[in-house]
């Protein structure tokens, strides 16, 4: 694939990466929401069904950095089909699950195979995309998930209306195979080759470049901190002044349709701008809507904040993929990245029981001021380094 911008077109990603990314996104957004109930009709109580809900997460942290392995030595293409084709087995052993051992395995499977599938696709486009056009091709991923993540559990709660819980499971089956199938379809020559792989460690990428992960990868950190907050924030908020379950869903969904209409205006921003006006932007609106939402004491104030906070956040589509993209070194690009979402996905996974904690020791909005607080610092390391490296 040509690396010269006047050559490059991002419709040229379409079948290597944005249709893939867009059918995983479904298959993995329509399970979510139906694995507590599965794990609760196997005997599990309810805490132990949010631990088995959580599996998936830890199964990609548990594969952030063994992926680095498996992609160097299959390379991108062969990489994501494997990733896919193995994520179905895992769904299967979790539909026909026996015991909440089975669907536990099953799922942190899954969790693995996303690990593998994002790291093939985020180094393929740090190689292949011109970085004047960077911002756009990630954009427009991130604008697959956010596809995804809409369409999937739609199509989950019809299926689970039809057919009941365990048919949801063949749809996240489906969408896999079919992503795998879109790939082996790609001619391979659309996919650039992987670096030669020098044979360095990820933990000493990881401590060669680590000035850049303590300074920006913390600062992308927050950023994925400030999404998570928000996903959960709300909805506790609605809880917190007894807003309907109803209004509060029909709210949050208004929220989240702005923000997947204006996913592209990020990757425009990005490319004409640069990074710096993306970034911190994104941060302190979030960061601000976050302080404002422990104001918020009705249904217009709730409203309000959740869409600026839709807001901001589109204005950071695809960003932190983009910085770890700018930030991957040309000799060990696969080696920083996995280290790179390694950062980014324990961000994710400790914001809920870090605003768990918060919330029992000091209340609600305390907890979720203090995510504000480090959204802010997030923004202040974007402002300081953006400019102190090269993009490579």
């Amino acid at each position: 694939m040509p690396k010269n911008t006047a050559e490059f077109s991002i419709k040229s990603l379409l079948y290597p990466v944005f249709l893939p990314s867009f059918l995983f996104a479904i298959g993995e957004a329509s399970l979510i929401p139906v694995i507590p109930a599965s794990a609760e009709a196997l005997g599990a109580d309810i805490p132990t069904a949010g631990i088995i809900a959580g599996l998936g997460m830890l199964g990609t942290l548990f594969a952030d950095v063994p992926a680095v392995k498996f992609v160097n030595f299959l390379g991108e293409r062969k990489a994501m089909i494997t990733a896919a084709g193995m994520a179905a087995t895992g769904i299967l052993l979790a539909l026909f699950a026996s015991n909440i051992w089975m669907l536990s395995i099953g799922i942190f499977l899954t969790g693995a195979c996303h690990a593998v599938f994002g790291l093939a696709r985020h180094g393929f486009i740090a190689e292949a995309v011109p970085l004047e056009k960077r911002g756009r091709a990630l954009a427009i991923l991130g604008g697959t998930f956010r596809g995804g993540g809409f369409v999937g559990p739609l199509l989950g709660a019809g299926v689970v209306e039809l057919w009941g819980i365990s048919s949801v499971y063949w749809l996240p089956v489906i969408f896999s195979l079919l992503a795998g199938a879109v790939l082996l379809s790609t001619k391979s020559e659309n996919f650039s080759d992987t670096p030669p792989n020098k044979g360095y460690s990820i933990f000493y990428i990881a401590k060669r470049e680590g000035h850049k992960l303590r300074t920006l990868g913390l600062a992308a950190t927050t950023l994925a901190i400030a999404r998570t907050a928000r996903t959960i924030g709300l909805p506790l908020w609605a809880l917190y002044i007894h807003l309907p379950v109803a209004t509060a869903a029909l709210y949050i969904g208004v929220a989240g349709a702005l923000d997947f209409a204006l996913f592209y205006s990020s990757g425009q921003l990005v490319d004409r701008f640069g990074r710096r006006w993306a970034a911190v932007p994104t941060l302190v609106g979030m960061a601000l809507s976050l302080f404002a939402l422990t104001l918020a004491r009705d249904s217009t104030g709730f409203l309000i904040v959740a869409l600026a906070l839709s807001l901001s956040n589109a204005l950071g589509s695809g960003l932190v993929m983009v910085i770890g993209a700018d930030l991957a070194p040309k000799d060990a690009r696969n080696e920083f990245l996995a280290f790179y979402r390694l950062m980014i996905d324990g961000g994710v996974a400790a914001t809920a029981p870090a605003m768990a904690l918060l919330t029992v020791a000091f209340g609600l909005p305390i907890a979720i001021a203090g995510i504000g607080l480090v959204t802010l610092s997030g923004a202040f390391g974007m402002w300081k380094h953006i400019p102190r490296f090269e993009i490579n």
